[in-house]
């Protein structure tokens, strides 16, 4: 087994593996890119080939049309495929519908490259699942020891206490879907509004099996009441809803910068934290860590000598 140092680069179109001659969440489009999900910034329209999961596929498809990719190639988690030599399969993650580790095999080595993903539980998605890997290619987004997601049920259970309308501002892909599995279950009484831009993404979810719950679509007219309405909005309606009058703004995000104080978000985060970048690392027992998407600085000094650690940006 030999690891190879140079087997993924970054470069201008983002992240490539030269021994396979494509690209893992290209920033710009390219000729093949196997996609680990569809978050706008892991998944770019004007693709020549895509290699994704259904859900993953459905999502593109519904935000570029026709300009999503000329040819997708669905590929199932655990269903090996090969380009140019290099044996690819795709491994749960658990960040979001569809979202898939990228396991690579070449030369006897094996690459396992995370995407986004968490460990925290979400109805509206599968878990995600482990496997071992000679190298673990993690994302770093809050690989600092000071940052420790907090229980999200807990979070969730905060909307019990507040007895007017809340604006819940949220992502539309992935985080609006939990949310609404979460106030389903853990703050029933509740009415769940959505806005009309989140409505094709929970079909796409009800269509594939992972229904998210009761919810129905906003009116204007019901906001003038006071029902324990729960109105779920993407970033920019949230927004533009700075100066609304009698109701409770919340943000849904794992980002502690994101709004002024801390009353008004609820800390629900859909990427791991370092203790689980830790558990990651745990389970996969890899012989190099490389990171991406954030500062590998700490994780490079907490292992030390342990294991190599290998900062890809």
């Amino acid at each position: 087994m030999n690891i190879k140092d140079d087997f993924l680069s970054i470069n201008i179109n983002g992240l490539y593996c030269k021994y396979g001659d494509f690209y893992l969440d290209p920033k710009q489009p390219v000729e093949k890119a196997v996609i680990s999900h569809a978050h706008a910034d892991h998944a770019v329209s004007g693709n020549n080939e895509v290699f994704s999961t259904e859900p993953t596929a459905a999502f593109m498809q519904l935000r570029y049309g026709k300009n999503s990719a000329k040819v997708f190639n669905i590929v199932g988690y655990h269903q090996p495929f090969v380009i140019s030599g290099v044996i690819i399969t795709f491994i749960s993650a658990g960040h979001m519908l569809g979202s898939a580790q990228v396991l690579m095999e070449y030369e006897g080595a094996k690459y396992l490259y995370t995407g986004d993903y968490k460990i925290q539980p979400d109805a509206t998605c599968d878990p995600i699942e482990w496997v071992q890997a000679d190298v673990l290619i993690t994302e770093s987004t809050f690989a600092d020891p000071e940052v420790l997601h907090p229980d999200p049920i807990e979070e969730i259970k905060k909307l019990n206490d507040i007895k007017i309308n809340i604006l819940l501002g949220a992502y539309g892909l992935g985080k609006s879907q939990r949310l609404i599995q979460m106030i389903n279950e853990y703050a029933p009484q509740k009415t769940i509004l959505v806005h009309h831009r989140i409505m094709p993404v929970n079909s796409i979810y009800e269509k594939l099996g992972y229904s998210p719950g009761k919810y129905q679509m906003y009116g204007r007219k019901l906001m003038r009441e006071q029902k324990e309405y729960v109105y779920i909005v993407p970033p920019f309606t949230f927004d533009s809803y700075i100066n609304a009058k009698g109701v409770k703004r919340l943000f849904a995000s794992g980002w502690k910068n994101l709004q002024v104080n801390l009353n008004d978000t609820l800390f629900i985060s859909d990427h791991v934290d370092w203790n689980d970048i830790l558990e990651a690392v745990k389970q996969v027992e890899p012989k190099q860590l490389w990171t991406l998407h954030g500062n590998g600085r700490y994780l490079k000094e907490h292992f030390g000598n342990d294991i190599v650690v290998k900062l890809l940006n």
